[in-house]
């Protein structure tokens, strides 16, 4: 039988502070994972406590701080994953940001920040981790994107086309690397509620508009986010490659 178990594995997790990404570092640990949980300077307190709950649950943890627009800094977590750990059996990448605004008010500005760390930012981890995976010809790598990988929607369109592209991105690599044993994939939610989605979702007019066409009936949990991911890093996942898992409760079904 397939094996959930990550006993032994070694995991990074971009973005593993904040409010997905905590749930994953804390259950993909439970899971039996070592974790190297990277993240934003300004989140380097929040990524230290995820660590202690790690450490006490009698698993290792180290946290880095990290600029996912760096390719220097993405190298540094890299090269400090093996240090600490000897190699690196899965990368999950949270990182993304969002800047809203009807199509034609955006900036070129705001096309190239998010771009920066949607789209480049997670090309160039993709890249450096599937380096140091492929000798080993065993490795699996799983961005969070979006339910807007395959749809789009109003005052979101940058944000909904680097979330397709970075699908998109994971078939790429899947087709060059698969036969290293590697697999490239991307989970795609709805609406999450996390901390900094609260003011989203205590807004009458955003439920109204968005719950009634889920059919589930509900929005997303940061522990919806964790089966996806924790399958597609198991070995229950061998052989799922290149593919945009939706976590969306049947957003996309319509």
């Amino acid at each position: 039988m397939a094996s959930f178990d990550l006993a032994g594995m070694t995991g990074v997790i971009i973005g593993g502070a904040g409010g997905i990404g905590q749930t994953l570092s804390k259950g993909l640990a439970s899971a039996g994972a070592d974790l190297l949980i990277a993240d934003l300077p300004s989140q380097r307190v929040q990524a230290e406590e995820v660590a202690h709950d790690i450490v006490a649950m009698g698993r290792q943890a180290a946290t880095l701080d990290l600029d996912v627009t760096s390719l220097v800094s993405i190298e540094t977590m890299v090269s400090q994953a093996i240090e600490r750990f000897g190699r690196i059996d899965w990368l999950v990448n949270t990182a993304g940001m969002n800047i809203r605004k009807p199509v034609l008010d955006y900036t070129e500005q705001d096309w190239d920040r998010m771009l920066a760390v949607n789209l480049k930012g997670a090309f160039f981890m993709t890249q450096a981790a599937a380096r140091v995976m492929q000798p080993r010809r065993r490795g699996r790598i799983v961005h969070i994107a979006s339910q807007l990988a395959a749809v789009a929607m109003h005052d979101r369109s940058i944000y909904a086309i680097t979330k397709a592209a970075l699908a998109h991105m994971c078939k790429a690599f899947a087709v060059e690397l698969a036969p290293y044993g590697l697999t490239f994939n991307a989970v795609g939610p709805t609406f999450v509620s996390t901390p900094l989605t609260t003011s989203m979702f205590s807004d009458p007019v955003f439920v109204d508009e968005n719950l009634p066409h889920i059919p589930a009936g509900r929005f997303g949990t940061t522990d919806d986010v964790l089966g996806a991911v924790h399958y597609l890093v198991s070995d229950a996942a061998a052989l799922v490659n290149g593919h945009l898992l939706l976590v969306d409760g049947g957003y996309t079904a319509w």
